[in-house]
């Protein structure tokens, strides 16, 4: 130990390893324990330390309860004990304030419940050997970092991600980085909270550059995450207040979390923890900030998805046969989970013609609350955006391109057995150069490598053959969604002048036209 890297921080000294000629620093605080008084409490800085802190191990990790079986099998999501659960990672090629050197910040996914950044799937090693300084945080999770109190800030969670960022604007020059060259990256909830964090007045400037993977920007309707709330508390038999929740001990707190959020599922619904609007961080819906060019309008934007998304959860849990069996009732239901008529799911049919129920269902649905709320970012945004779609099917079978099957790819570390339980024996290592390359160099340069978005629709399609661009391939499936909202929005404007007609002055309480336009939207305010 006596021979690691040494790097000064704003809170004090740490002292890293050097693996394969890169320098690693793991566990680094950048805000105190959130426990005890500072539970369900905005991040304050840590307490700064004297000597040199060793930093040669992954930190603790937030409380979580643990995947199920048919979901563990699949993703790793390690356990770290102990109460410094808000630390970072550095990997650097170069540590020292001379070398100024891109920077990329990694928030990972898990349904703002689950993962870490020791997961080995996100070692930063490619990035570093690479030339770049890559930096990975952990954030307070489910009714910890999200939970709605009457008696307590909202979105503890992703403030946490906002203190992080903070951290690597005062620090990262000392690990060798350019705290005004940061690329922020994330996937499924990593890419929601980004999405957030873009529309986020308290967090611009923090980073140049931001990557979207297999997540839109969104938020969860209050009195959703109140009723997750009130049911934990009526199991723990406790009032649903902050005061309340943080005299429960963590452990008990994620399993009462586990067993009320048990049927949740994002591409069925149910009941789940997310981002929401807080008047502070998050002033509005993110989605229509950035729509309406309020926010991130100098961001360069990195989007995409994978092709089959929604086999990560139908698949390892036998649902794709129930509702391959079950048939119209679930297309009934796909209808009603994304508020449509049955000419959208007509549509489907007639575009893919061969296509199971359940494949039907899934890209329904994966376009309504993933693809169609992109498209619609990458159509407005004024700075370049590049989007891709990740096609490589997994050697696990069933599963295909499913959701979060990219990210070794993109990590390079496909070789990591914690990859091979996601994506099979076997992974092609040409996919994963490709891939992570581009990522590289849209940190670096601002460009991934392929054509940037525009009216053509130009998309970087990875998958198991030669490299691709193909323009407007969803664009069948998304010239549904905007037939079914002109349609939606005529018969609201009629509604509407009939109402005015029958009565000059509105009701108390009523609902504007404008509002109810939103509502029906992807990304409205009725999302998550």
């Amino acid at each position: 130990m006596a021979e690691g890297p040494v790097v000064g921080t704003p809170y004090g000294a740490v002292r890293g390893r050097y693996e394969n000629g890169l320098a690693v620093f793991r566990g680094i605080p950048y805000a105190a324990p959130p426990f005890g008084p500072r539970r369900f409490r905005p991040p304050v800085p840590p307490e700064p330390w004297d000597g040199v802190r060793d930093a040669g191990a992954f930190g603790p990790t937030p409380p979580k309860p643990p995947y199920s079986e048919a979901f563990a099998k699949l993703l790793s999501d390690p356990v770290v004990p102990g109460d410094d659960i808000l630390n970072l990672n550095v990997w650097t090629p170069e540590p020292g304030p001379g070398a100024r050197l891109p920077v990329m910040v990694w928030i990972h996914g898990g349904a703002l419940t689950r993962g870490s950044s020791a997961v080995p799937v996100y070692d930063g090693r490619a990035f570093a050997r690479d030339g770049l300084v890559f930096v990975s945080l952990n954030y307070r999770l489910g009714v910890e970092g999200y939970g709605l109190f009457p008696d307590a800030p909202a979105n503890p969670g992703l403030r946490d991600q906002l203190a992080a960022l903070e951290w690597v604007r005062d620090a990262i020059a000392e690990f060798g980085g350019d705290p005004d060259r940061v690329t922020v990256f994330g996937e499924s909830a990593g890419a929601i909270s980004i999405g957030a964090l873009l529309a986020s007045p308290r967090a611009k400037g923090l980073f140049r550059r931001a990557a979207l993977q297999s997540g839109p920007p969104e938020v969860t309707e209050r009195d959703k995450v109140r009723r997750l709330v009130r049911r934990m508390a009526t199991r723990l038999k406790i009032p649903a207040t902050a005061e309340a929740f943080a005299a429960v001990d963590r452990a008990a707190l994620a399993e009462a979390q586990a067993e009320v959020g048990r049927r949740a599922s994002p591409v069925l619904g149910g009941p789940a923890f997310g981002i929401v609007v807080d008047g502070d961080l998050v002033p509005r819906d993110p989605l229509e900030a950035l729509l309406d060019g309020d926010a991130a309008r100098d961001v360069d934007l990195l989007l995409g998805w994978t092709s089959e998304e929604y086999r990560l959860w139908l698949a390892p849990t036998g649902l794709l046969e129930r509702i391959d069996r079950l048939g119209p009732v679930a297309l009934a239901g796909a209808m009603a989970r994304c508020r449509c008529g049955p000419e959208v799911p007509r549509g489907y049919r007639l575009v893919h013609p061969d296509a199971s129920t359940a494949d039907l269902v899934g890209q329904l649905v994966t376009d309504h609350l993933l693809r169609v709320p992109l498209h619609r970012l990458a159509d407005a945004h004024p700075a370049p955006s590049y989007v891709y779609e990740f096609a490589w099917p997994s050697n696990v079978p069933g599963l295909g391109a499913c959701h979060a099957l990219e990210l070794g790819f993109v990590f390079d570390t496909a070789d990591v057995p914690e990859s091979a339980k996601l994506a099979g024996p076997g992974a092609p290592q040409t996919l994963a150069d490709e891939m992570h390359s581009a990522w590289v160099r849209f940190a670096v340069e601002g460009d991934p490598g392929w054509p940037v978005w525009d009216a053509t629709h130009p998309v970087r399609v990875f998958g198991a053959g030669e490299p691709a661009i193909v323009h407007g391939p969803r664009d069948r499936e998304l010239a549904l969604w905007e037939a079914e909202f002109a349609a939606s929005e005529a018969a609201a404007d009629a509604a509407d002048q009939g109402t005015r007609k029958a009565q000059k002055t509105p009701k108390p309480g009523a609902v504007p036209l404008s509002v109810v336009r939103r509502l029906r939207r992807p990304g409205g305010a009725r999302r998550g």
